[in-house]
């Protein structure tokens, strides 16, 4: 593709079409269009590592079970019991989040076991 010529008396820089192209794509990513993130919760002595996540609405969080021997899963209780199946050690299950809220969750075999994920 040819570049149109600039207009009589405008002087155009060396790499002007780029720097136009690099704010072109700085601009979808400041308005969030790429910004998408994968935040990682870790399992590990029967515990989850951070409890209370921050995300943005399209985010990810990605839970690892970091424990030895234990199984464990992630469950969500006001969602009509959505459940992760069990995660062995060294497994992982990830979940996106469409819509803004606060969503409590605990392991499934072990209630003691608490998060909370706050989508913004």
């Amino acid at each position: 593709m040819r570049e149109a010529l600039p207009a009589p008396g405008l002087t155009v820089f060396p790499g002007a079409c780029l720097a136009r192209r690099v704010l072109a794509l700085l601009a979808l990513v400041s308005c969030g269009v790429l910004a998408q993130q994968t935040v990682e919760v870790a399992i590990q002595d029967y515990r989850f590592s951070p409890r209370e996540v921050h995300i943005k609405v399209g985010d990810t969080v990605r839970w690892t079970n970091r424990e030895k021997r234990t199984s464990h899963s992630v469950l969500f209780p006001a969602e009509n019991g959505l459940e992760s199946e069990r995660l062995l050690p060294a497994e992982h299950w990830q979940r996106s989040f469409a819509q803004p809220g606060t969503y409590a969750y605990r392991c499934g075999p072990h209630e003691e076991m608490k998060g909370v994920i706050v989508v913004e």
